[in-house]
């Protein structure tokens, strides 16, 4: 029987792990450092990574950081979760009913090229700009990427599988619900995070664009943007890529826990 290992220890493995990725990140910032500070450009142009630290500090210290990244963040949720839950849905019901497939490929067919921006203008138009706007236009933008992942996971299971179970006696229901959409998580898992990412570039342009309440990091980063406050822009951008990167891997997290059999090890 396996040992199971200590937290210390699954830490240390974890930091073993990503070495190399924590290692290019330090060189990385480290080379960007000396050559703003070896060429002496100005910080309107290239912030040292030093002075953007200390702003994102000050930013997190007077509250307006977290603020702001919260409501991004319940923006992004919302929308996405209303997504998540139609998407798959309807996308595993594509999957099991051919006729459903038959009506609402066209559809997608037509949308999916739409470019999810353009979308701003006219959801103003009917939402206008307040919090229900930009949660709408995070649902929109989630919707269609998981519906069609959803979809296409349950189509392209191994016919092999199906034929087992249902030699083995299994009944359609049974063979849908324990081999069927099953099979098809990672499928789906890759459309949830795809969605995710979408609902994120949406939702911080919508922010961009202003409207009622100004807040939110797009707003902040626009705001930085027309008064030339370049390090701030620059700490914005640090908290999307690193609000990104920590949503991707506890998409990945939580889809490893609840269907391991859908990943390598």
């Amino acid at each position: 029987m396996p040992q199971k290992l200590s937290w210390s220890d699954r830490i240390g493995a974890g930091v073993f792990y990503h070495l190399p990725a924590i290692v290019s990140f330090i060189l990385f910032f480290a080379a960007w450092e000396i050559l703003v500070q070896w060429r002496d450009i100005p910080p309107i142009y290239l912030p040292a990574p030093s002075a953007i630290l200390v702003t994102l500090w000050k930013m997190a210290a007077d509250g307006s950081l977290f603020y702001h990244l919260g409501i991004t963040l319940f923006r992004i949720f919302a929308g996405f979760i209303v997504a998540a839950i139609v998407g798959v849905g309807l996308g595993i019901w594509m999957g099991m009913s051919p006729m459903v497939a038959r009506v609402l490929d066209p559809w997608i067919a037509t949308l999916y090229p739409l470019p999810k921006i353009s979308l701003i203008p006219l959801l103003i138009i009917w939402l206008g700009t307040g919090e229900l706007y930009k949660i709408s236009l995070s649902a929109f933008s989630a919707f269609l990427p998981i519906l069609i992942s959803s979809y296409s996971g349950i189509r392209q299971v191994d016919p092999d599988l199906l034929k087992t179970a249902a030699d083995l006696g299994a009944s359609r229901h049974q063979i849908q619900a324990k081999v069927v959409i099953p099979a098809s998580v990672p499928a789906i898992v890759a459309g949830l995070q795809l969605g995710m990412g979408i609902a994120i570039i949406l939702v911080v342009a919508a922010e961009m664009i202003g409207g009622s309440g100004q807040t939110g990091i797009g707003y902040l980063l626009i705001s930085a943007g027309q008064v030339l406050e370049t390090e701030k822009v620059f700490a914005c951008l640090l908290v999307l890529a690193a609000a990104g990167a920590v949503i991707t891997k506890g998409q990945d997290y939580i889809s490893r826990k609840i269907a391991p059999w859908g990943f390598a090890t």
